[in-house]
């Protein structure tokens, strides 16, 4: 995966770049999701995610700000023009949380949208902007396991653990129905001898 510089800031609050000219990225990777920044899709795993306008820009501002707050008022300014008339707090609730659906984050334990109370919110997920999209991994999947036949073909000539544990049970499988049997000899004989 190759990375694309990006702007950040330094301690002292100067923006310091590595780069004179910096390269703009096209997608954004963060935890399991992927941006494509000029398409404005989302996918996750590499399956795409339906997303709408408007919550696509709160994530775009909360992105380009990963570990800061983004104001309730940088939202606002950002999602709807000085001269839309709707109620601003309302709507960015309803957007956040729509966000939050999408990403299948809980307000109450964010991975990726916090609220900052009375402030904003911030993006907690680690962020990497990329060049070129990022292909899923492929789950690791189990180990397979081999039949009881096919383990015993395998271990000829070998006194492997699993092998004594099976000869054990087999061993305590014939003790018990000997003792069983010679109870039930022994019965027959006190039955047969009281006649």
């Amino acid at each position: 995966m190759s990375t694309v510089p990006v702007s950040m800031p330094s301690p002292e609050g100067h923006e310091v770049s590595n780069d004179a000219a910096i390269v703009p990225a096209r997608y954004v990777c963060f935890g399991a999701f992927q941006l494509d920044l000029k398409k404005e899709e989302l996918f996750k795993d590499g399956t795409r995610v339906k997303l709408q306008g408007k919550v696509c820009q709160a994530l775009l501002a909360l992105l380009q700000k990963p570990g800061e707050i983004v104001t309730r008022e940088e939202l606002r300014f950002q999602l709807w023009p000085t001269n839309t008339h709707v109620n601003f707090d309302a709507n960015v609730n309803t957007t956040v949380n729509k966000l939050r659906q999408v990403l299948g984050d809980s307000p109450d334990r964010p991975a990726f949208v916090e609220t900052i109370p009375r402030k904003g919110y911030s993006f907690l997920a680690k962020v990497e902007f990329v060049d070129r999209p990022v292909t899923p991994r492929a789950a690791p999947q189990p180990p397979k396991l081999l039949p009881i036949a096919a383990t015993h073909e395998h271990a000829e000539g070998h006194d492997s653990l699993f092998q004594a544990a099976l000869h054990s049970r087999w061993v305590a499988a014939g003790v018990v129905s000997l003792v069983i049997a010679s109870m039930m000899f022994g019965a027959a004989l006190v039955l047969y001898a009281h006649h």
